[in-house]
C-alpha cells in the first residue's frame, strides 16, 4: 500500500468522525432553544432532586423547553425554565418535579391550568408542588417496614410471653386447664339440648318438628298481621274524620269551625240564662207556679171542689146534677 492510498484512507476516517460528530451534536443539542426563540419563567422547589441544566420541560407529557440554569435563592432552590414561544403556560399552571422512570434522568412536568386563566408573561414564577423522590418513597417504605416488623415481633411475643413473661396463648392454655371440667360439663348439657329439640321434646323441640305448633304460630302471625291492618285502616279512618272536622265538614266540624253555629249556640245559652232568670225569680206564669205557694194551694183547693162535685152528681139525679155542680163550686 502507497502513501497515496494510506493518506486516502486517514482523510476519509477523519471526515467519518467529524460528519459523526456534527450528528451527534445535533441529535443532543437540537432541541437547545435560544433567547429568541423561548422565554424564561421560574420555579422554585425546597430541593431540586438532581435536575440540571439540560433536563426538559415538559407539558401534558410534551416537550415544550429545557432547564436552562439552577441556583439557590434564599431557602429554596430556583430552576429557570426556557419555554418555546410558541407555547403559553397558565397563569394556574402548577409545576412538580417528575421522573422518567426508575433510572430516567428528572424534568420539570407543567400542567395545563385551566382554558380560561391568561399566560404567564416572561419572566414570571410559576406555581410549584413538591413531590416526594425515589429516595424518599424508599426511606418511608424501609420505615413502614420497620414500624410493621417492630408490631409483629411484639404481637409474637405477647402471645408467646417472651422471656420470662406469660404470653396470650400461655392464659388462654392455664385458662382452659382451670375449666377444662366446666366446659366439658357446658358440651355435655350442649348435647343433652340439641337431642331433645331433634328429639322435639320442648316446647322448642316441637316447635322445630312438630308441624301443628308450626302452622298454629304461622296460623297466629297472620292473625297478628290481620290485627296490625285492621288497626291501620281504622287509623287511617279516624284520620280522614280528623282531616274532615279540621276541614268543617259534617256536624262536629261545623260545630267547631263555623263561628255562625257557634254564635248561634252563644245565643240560645244566653236565652236560657235569661230564662231560668227569670223563673227562678217567679216572673210570668210558669214563675209563680213554681214560685208561688198560693197558686199551689188555690189549684189543690180547686181539684177539691171538683171531687167534691163529681161525688155529688154520683148521689143525684141528672135533673139535679147542674145545680148540684153550681153549690159544689160556689
Amino acid at each position: 500500500m502507497n502513501n497515496a492510498q494510506m493518506s486516502a484512507r486517514v482523510g476519509l476516517f477523519f471526515l467519518l468522525g467529524v460528519a459523526l460528530i456534527w450528528v451527534t451534536f445535533e441529535a443532543l443539542g437540537g432541541n437547545t432553544l435560544d433567547a429568541k426563540r423561548s422565554y424564561e419563567l421560574t420555579a422554585r422547589f425546597a430541593t431540586l432532586k438532581e435536575l440540571k441544566a439540560g433536563d426538559e420541560v415538559r407539558m401534558a407529557g410534551v416537550t415544550i423547553g429545557q432547564v436552562s440554569e439552577t441556583r439557590l435563592k434564599g431557602r429554596l432552590a430556583e430552576a429557570i425554565l426556557l419555554v418555546g414561544n410558541e407555547v403559553e403556560v397558565a397563569d394556574n399552571a402548577t409545576a412538580t418535579i417528575a421522573m422518567s422512570g426508575l433510572l430516567g434522568s428528572n424534568y420539570v412536568s407543567l400542567t395545563l391550568g385551566s382554558a380560561e386563566a391568561p399566560a404567564l408573561t416572561p419572566g414570571s414564577i410559576v406555581r410549584s408542588v413538591d413531590t416526594p423522590d425515589l429516595n424518599t418513597v424508599i426511606s418511608q417504605v424501609g420505615e413502614v417496614g420497620r414500624k410493621v416488623e417492630q408490631a409483629l415481633s411484639q404481637f409474637t411475643g405477647s402471645l408467646s410471653g417472651g422471656t420470662g413473661g406469660e404470653g396470650v396463648m400461655d392464659k388462654v392454655n392455664a385458662m382452659v386447664d382451670e375449666n377444662r371440667t366446666r366446659i366439658g360439663k357446658i358440651t355435655e348439657n350442649l348435647e343433652i339440648v340439641s337431642t331433645r329439640l331433634r328429639d322435639g321434646e320442648g316446647t322448642l323441640g316441637k316447635l322445630l318438628s312438630d308441624d301443628t305448633g308450626y302452622d298454629e304460630l304461622v296460623a297466629a302471625i297472620e292473625e297478628i298481621r290481620g290485627a296490625a291492618e285492621n288497626a291501620r285502616e281504622f287509623m287511617a279512618n279516624a284520620q280522614g274524620v280528623i282531616d274532615q272536622v279540621k276541614s268543617g265538614q259534617g256536624t262536629l266540624g261545623t260545630l267547631i269551625y263555623d263561628d255562625t253555629v257557634g254564635n248561634d249556640i252563644k245565643a240560645s245559652a244566653a236565652s236560657l240564662r235569661e230564662l231560668s232568670a227569670k223563673l227562678n225569680s217567679g216572673e210570668g206564669t210558669l214563675g209563680r207556679l213554681i214560685n208561688d205557694d198560693s197558686l199551689y194551694v188555690e189549684a189543690q183547693n180547686a181539684v177539691k171542689k171538683v171531687n167534691r162535685a163529681v161525688d155529688g152528681l154520683a148521689d143525684q139525679g141528672p135533673i139535679s146534677a147542674v145545680g148540684v155542680a153550681a153549690n159544689s163550686l160556689f
